[in-house]
């Protein structure tokens, strides 16, 4: 007789993450979640001590999709600094993290834990935007402005509703990162 076979815990961060996407924290249950991959609520606790546990792998996931894949994936593909900022701006907010991200900063709004959490993210994502800029501004005040904007720009586009006359949002879009690697 084979081995049971356990639900691997990538395959209940995944679900984790949907979840906490969709719904924020509070729709990240075990029950929910085991009949979301097919498990137990067994298999969960063979993983993770307890749900605290598992969000906070959540959030190491989240983390590690947001800065470090990211980063690693920017430095594999571009050399210039211009298109090293436009691809992490790029990726940082794709349509996989974005909702995650978003879910992420509602959440700190309610738990000083997850803000730190947050923070250090938001902090580590500036700091390599301001690394790029650094290679072609000269000027302190001008890589911290440009680092800013570029960052709430890469954020605020996911909570801005505005029209833009005859203009797409992707082409503001292109229009603002072209000024601001220029």
């Amino acid at each position: 007789m084979a081995p049971p076979t356990r639900t691997p815990p990538e395959k209940w961060i995944a679900a984790g993450l949907q979840a906490l996407a969709s719904g924020g924290p509070d729709a990240v249950r075990v029950e929910p979640l085991a009949k979301a991959v097919g498990a137990t609520r067994g298999s969960f606790y063979w993983h993770f001590t307890d749900r605290g546990a598992f969000l906070d792998a959540l959030l190491d996931a989240w983390e590690r999709m947001a800065i470090d894949e990211v980063i690693e994936q920017v430095e594999d593909e571009c050399a210039d600094p211009r298109a090293k900022v436009r691809l992490a701006g790029i990726l940082t907010f794709s349509d996989d993290l974005v909702p995650i991200d978003l879910a992420v900063r509602d959440w700190a709004r309610r738990d000083p834990a997850v803000a730190e959490r947050l923070r250090r993210v938001d902090n580590r994502r500036i700091d390599y935007a301001r690394s790029q800029f650094r290679t072609f501004c000269p000027d302190e005040d001008d890589v911290e402005a440009r680092s800013l904007i570029a960052f709430s720009l890469a954020i605020s586009k996911n909570l801005i509703a505005a029209d833009h006359g005859t203009r797409t949002r992707a082409e503001v879009l292109d229009l603002a990162s072209r000024r601001l690697l220029d």
